[in-house]
């Protein structure tokens, strides 16, 4: 008889979960986003707020609270516009579906992600009491070998119908030409679709401060075995989604964000500069 394979999630999927809900523990109100489903899925141990990672990484917390905010902002504001699917890219602990009942019952949710990670959470969502719903499509992929796009056409994504596409914290991982394949796979999106999708900017174009965290980052993944692989320029990345014939093209920079979610905050939370998001439609 084998051993049964013990399923984990992804180590990013979990530190991202208590990001969020160490925000909502310690932060000072108002908070920028409320989450902390992925936590009780999760149930660290008593100490885990003295964690390194949890410890010391305020910035990169608050980084991870303003993407999150960012993403579902647009989701919701395409949903309220009329779009029936939303497609999470890297879904992770994602809790959208969870949070937001009532619009997530207008819409096809599918949630792409690591095989392990997707199977994991859906058994842990049941163990907590919450019912996955016939329109919540959870699309396990192992990106080495097999296809998102085709395993998400396989889960019944309709490609007539437009959607929103959210993507973060996968491009750092992935190859440039995966990205590209990934940004072309997208023009395949009915046309008015939108996307979001964050990149990371090189260590040379970062804040002084946020330097050291970033090198440090860069290190633990790699020795962790997830190396860090893409890193872009602001101008590189608007070039390459013109050249594929993405629309509207936008970009939303770290102190976009801290502007529109951290502004007037007593506990100076603000997020660490790295990150950038393309905002486009097909």
């Amino acid at each position: 008889m084998g051993i049964d394979k013990v399923i984990k999630p992804d180590n990013t999927a979990v530190r991202t979960s208590l990001w969020r809900a160490l925000h909502v523990q310690t932060d000072a109100k108002p908070h920028v986003f409320e989450d902390e489903i992925g936590f009780k899925l999760i149930a660290p141990d008593d100490d885990w707020q003295e964690r390194p990672d949890m410890k010391y990484t305020k910035r990169l917390r608050a980084s991870i609270v303003a993407r999150a905010r960012f993403v579902e902002d647009v989701a919701k504001t395409e949903i309220a516009n009329g779009i029936k699917q939303y497609v999470l890219l890297g879904a992770g602990l994602d809790s959208f579906a969870q949070r937001n009942t009532e619009i997530s019952s207008q819409v096809d949710i599918y949630e792409i992600d690591q095989p392990d990670t997707l199977a994991w959470k859906e058994e842990k969502l049941i163990e907590n009491g919450y019912k996955i719903s016939n329109n919540l499509h959870f699309v396990p992929v192992d990106f080495e070998t097999s296809s998102w796009w085709t395993e998400l056409l396989n889960k019944g994504f309709d490609t007539n119908k437009k959607a929103v596409v959210s993507c973060t914290g996968v491009t750092l991982y992935l190859t440039k030409e995966a990205i590209t394949d990934t940004l072309k796979k997208m023009t395949s999106l009915a046309p008015g679709s939108t996307i979001a999708m964050a990149f990371y900017l090189p260590l040379e174009l970062l804040d002084e401060e946020d330097k050291p965290l970033m090198e440090m980052s860069i290190k633990g993944a790699a020795a962790s075995g997830t190396p860090f692989v893409s890193f872009f320029s602001v101008e590189e990345i608007t070039k390459l989604a013109d050249e594929i014939g993405l629309k509207e093209i936008q970009t939303v920079s770290t102190k976009d964000m801290t502007e529109k979610y951290f502004k007037d905050r007593t506990d100076n939370l603000v997020p660490a500069s790295g990150e950038f998001f393309l905002v486009a439609k097909t």
